[in-house]
């Protein structure tokens, strides 16, 4: 993993997943050396592969949900000649449910791998981290994450608690020389979609992204040198203002919506569908 003058090592978190493939492409066509994790091998040594000059980079499979995999990665970080100067805590999963059709395996599943990993991960890496002069830290969130979405209220607890934990080490290392992001899409377009949510979304009038606007967003945070926090999307950012200011409004508008959310929502319980 030979390291050019001005790139940068950035440790990417599921990077096989739709957001990551774009995140890995366009971090490594500005020369950055990249490793990429995920829990599907095959799929990370096809990325790579299809990354420029995919010999400066890594492929690390592990589940991060086993503390013993995730020491394994952190070791893996450690033993590289220049560290670590970026993590990206982009791995997650989504869960569409009423909360009475989810049971605690999918909640734990949900809360571990969104919220209790890039916390713990964050953690171990951090005295590398402060190693680097161009150290920083991103986290991916989500609008549903500061609007409470029904049908998303473990996925949106998960993502509350990642802003929190965001805001908070943002502040902890404030006068430190590690910058703290955090980007926070509306709907994506990925393969992740389940038929019903897509179908929730168009019922709603929902509008998305695509993978590639995520990640040139997260490559403005990285290159733009000073902490920051960005919410994507028109009228999310509208509707989370609101939400916060006026959440009774929101209220109403979205207990409106319910019976078209709870038919999609029982349309992926039935098909047995998890995102």
């Amino acid at each position: 993993m030979d390291r050019k003058s001005g790139a940068l090592t950035v440790l990417l978190t599921g990077a096989s997943g739709g957001i990551g493939h774009a995140l890995a492409h366009s971090l490594a066509a500005r020369g950055h050396h990249l490793l990429l994790q995920g829990r599907n091998t095959l799929a990370l040594d096809q990325l790579r592969a299809s990354l420029p000059e995919s010999h400066r980079h890594l492929v690390v499979s592990a589940d991060l949900r086993d503390p013993q995999q995730r020491q394994e990665l952190v070791r893996t970080c450690r033993s590289l000649p220049n560290g670590v100067d970026v993590l990206i805590n982009n791995a997650g999963v989504a869960r569409f449910a009423l909360l009475a059709d989810i049971d605690d395996a999918a909640m734990r599943s949900v809360l571990e791998t969104n919220l209790l990993v890039p916390m713990a991960l964050t953690r171990d890496l951090l005295p590398l981290l402060q190693r680097s002069r161009q150290a920083a830290l991103i986290n991916i969130g989500s609008a549903f994450g500061h609007i409470g979405h029904p049908g998303f209220s473990i996925y949106g607890a998960s993502k509350s608690g990642l802003h929190s934990f965001t805001e908070a080490l943002r502040r902890e290392l404030g006068d430190s020389q590690i910058t703290v992001h955090y980007l926070a899409p509306r709907a994506v377009d990925t393969s992740l979609n389940t038929d019903a949510v897509v179908g929730l979304n168009r019922a709603l009038g929902n509008r998305s992204d695509s993978p590639q606007q995520v990640a040139e967003q997260c490559v403005a945070l990285l290159e733009g040198g000073r902490s920051a926090r960005r919410f994507m999307g028109w009228p999310e950012r509208l509707f989370i203002k609101v939400n916060a200011l006026l959440p009774s409004l929101v209220d109403s508008a979205l207990v409106k919506k319910m019976p078209v959310i709870r038919r999609f929502a029982e349309q992926n319980h039935l098909n047995g569908e998890t995102s």
